[in-house]
């Protein structure tokens, strides 16, 4: 046992404050565990290093499912709001998400007074040098000054400061997003562990001085009326800026190609691998070579700078080039750069050593979230923290994992996918992912999982109030929708949107599942649901109008988990008689929880599924 400089003892140690660290650290310490979070900088906590928003595409739901299981994200998120939208509303329920510009400062401001006010939790700022194990057990960790500090589990979740390198150009800096210090040490003591460490690399566009853009170019992107917030807590928020679209200019694609030679990604400076679905400006200028334009966005920073984030236009072109290929962008021709775009490369782990509970395969108690798991966003992030926090709590407690399924949320997806699959670049959550996205709507995330976070321990009664209040309004709305009405009455609606008149009495709910007739013409036509808000009207709308569909996924559900949930052995897969020998090493690598998983292994065929099931009936285990 260590004793040596040992400085006190916490029950968990969360090593890194950005997205994934302060939820986990709160997790911990709201169920009840003595915690320290340690950070290189505590002005870095919970800073939105890149594009200064929450939500988006898949990743509202992400954040949704973080606020419904009890985390920050949300609350926090909801107090920082410059802009709300509901992105894809002209698209079905399955890919509508909600996403919002939000105050850099008042972000990280928020989220760092949560933590300092959090009972079981101490920060502490200081860099961490090395994980401290016995038995292949976390004991504790060690600083850069020597400092011990001993606890039964570990949550690594540094983003992207290990041994970071930002890269302008010719220009290169061993340093983190903004200027923070990098981690230096802690690579090592992964390595030392047998972590596999990889080299990935993401990029973010210049800021730019909002006093000197030309709007009138631009076009006006408001916010969205909505009565939304990305928290239960709250009903809703207001928009406070306008965002603006713009595009990049012939004259602008010339420059970049004359200077390819000096471009980072091209020369070979950059040996990270970089997101596929996020590429520079650089990359889509040569990709995309027949392209006359690309789209841009103008989106605030903060309520209090003028510092503008250019999205659509990340870089590492050196400086001088930044400087001339921004000035040809339509209604940029004087702008100025506050701060330049860059490239950055960080260390990152293999998430396939982890298991489903994001413990590692070979340390016992030690936890990893967020980008050091090859992901990318805050959102991905947060999901991850969580997660990791939760299940850190359950293993000091000797408590089973808190696993969520690809059918019960996005969180489950993206778990999933990192421990099963080989991610050779930053993930980013996208709604394709899910195969049950109808069921994982941004409308759903409380129904689907407050329960559950209120069963662990992380909802509260204010919110465990306020989610049982909306499930009864809910079935107050169902009994009222199971009215019967006679033809006469429901002559008028009828007519006015255009369907053919019924011959006999009908529900309600049966006008709903008409084409052309909503829960809100119902509300209208028969003075009903007063008080009743208007996103409430719309989700049971959506399970009116889908619910055919929606049948059909659950019943897919059912029919996968006859085998989905089936566990599988610790068995060396290189003796499987039957299996090719691709599945048998990628199997044997893997070491995959459940059959299911080892179906979405790359290299693992239905054969080899079969195999296994016969394996597994002929030794009993089904």
């Amino acid at each position: 046992m260590i004793t040596e400089n040992m400085i006190n003892n916490y029950d968990a140690i969360v090593i890194g404050s950005g997205h994934a660290g302060s939820e986990a650290c709160l997790a911990l310490s709201r169920l009840g565990k003595k915690t320290l979070l340690t950070t290189l900088n505590l002005d870095s906590i919970a800073f939105l290093a890149c594009n200064p928003s929450i939500g988006g595409t898949a990743k509202g739901q992400l954040a949704g499912e973080v606020d419904a299981l009890g985390g920050e994200m949300g609350v926090n998120a909801d107090k920082a709001i410059l802009q709300l939208r509901m992105l894809n509303s002209g698209k079905g329920p399955a890919v509508q998400s909600l996403r919002a510009q939000v105050d850099k400062v008042t972000y990280h401001t928020e989220m760092k007074r949560t933590i300092e006010k959090q009972e079981n939790l101490d920060i502490l700022q200081c860099e961490v040098s090395e994980i401290l194990v016995e038995n292949n057990k976390v004991i504790g960790v060690k600083t850069s000054m020597g400092e011990i500090f001993s606890c039964s589990a570990v949550v690594v979740a540094t983003g992207v400061y290990l041994n970071s390198k930002i890269i302008i150009g010719d220009f290169t800096k061993n340093t983190g997003p903004n200027g923070y210090e990098p981690s230096t040490m802690l690579t090592k003591s992964l390595m030392d562990l047998g972590i596999e460490i990889r080299r990935f690399k993401t990029g973010t566009p210049a800021r730019v001085d909002g006093k000197s853009i030309d709007y009138t170019k631009f076009e006006e992107q408001p916010g969205d009326d909505l009565n939304e917030s990305f928290s239960h807590l709250k009903k809703s928020v207001k928009n406070k800026r306008v965002c603006y679209l713009g595009y990049t200019s012939t004259e602008m694609h010339d420059c970049i190609r004359e200077n390819i030679d000096r471009a980072p990604l091209y020369s070979g400076k950059i040996n990270g691998i970089g997101p596929r679905y996020c590429p520079s400006i650089e990359d889509k200028i040569m990709r995309f070579s027949d392209k006359e334009r690309h789209q841009l966005f103008l989106e605030p920073e903060s309520a209090d700078t003028d510092e503008v984030y250019v999205q659509g236009i990340s870089s590492s072109m050196p400086s001088d080039v930044q400087r001339k290929m921004y000035r040809l962008i339509p209604g940029f021709e004087n702008v100025k750069i506050m701060r330049f775009a860059y490239a950055i490369e960080y260390d990152c782990i293999n998430a396939t050593e982890l298991k489903n509970n994001l413990e590692s395969k070979k340390i016992d108690g030690l936890f990893f979230a967020g980008q050091i798991n090859g992901t990318s966003g805050y959102e991905e992030a947060a999901a991850q923290g969580i997660m990791a926090g939760i299940n850190a709590e359950r293993y000091i407690d000797h408590l089973p994992p808190f696993i969520l399924g690809r059918d019960q949320a996005y969180i489950g997806v993206l778990i999933d996918d990192l421990t099963t699959k080989d991610i050779i670049e930053p993930y980013r959550m996208m709604t394709s992912r899910a195969e049950y996205r109808l069921i994982l709507r941004q409308d759903n995330c409380d129904i689907r999982l407050t329960q559950l976070g209120r069963d662990i321990g992380l909802v509260d009664d204010k919110r465990y109030k306020i989610f049982k209040k909306k499930l009864k309004t809910i079935k107050e709305i169902h009994l009222v929708l199971d009215t019967m009405k006679n033809p006469s009455s429901l002559t008028p609606l009828f007519t006015a949107k255009n369907e053919s008149l019924p011959k006999s009495g009908l529900t309600l709910r049966e006008c709903i599942k008409r084409n052309n007739i909503t829960i809100f013409d119902i509300k209208e036509y028969f003075n009903l649901f007063d008080g009743v808000t208007d996103s409430l009207l719309e989700y049971v709308n959506t399970e009116i109008k889908y619910e055919g569909y929606i049948k059909k996924e659950f019943e897919q559900i059912e029919k996968a988990k006859k085998t989905e949930n089936i566990p599988l052995p610790n068995i060396d897969y290189s003796e499987m008689a039957g299996l090719r020998l691709e599945a048998r090493q990628k199997l044997n690598k893997f070491k995959p929880a459940t059959l299911g998983q080892a179906k979405r292994i790359d290299g693992v065929s239905p054969s080899d599924i079969n195999v296994l099931l016969v394996y597994l009936k002929m030794k009993g285990f089904i």
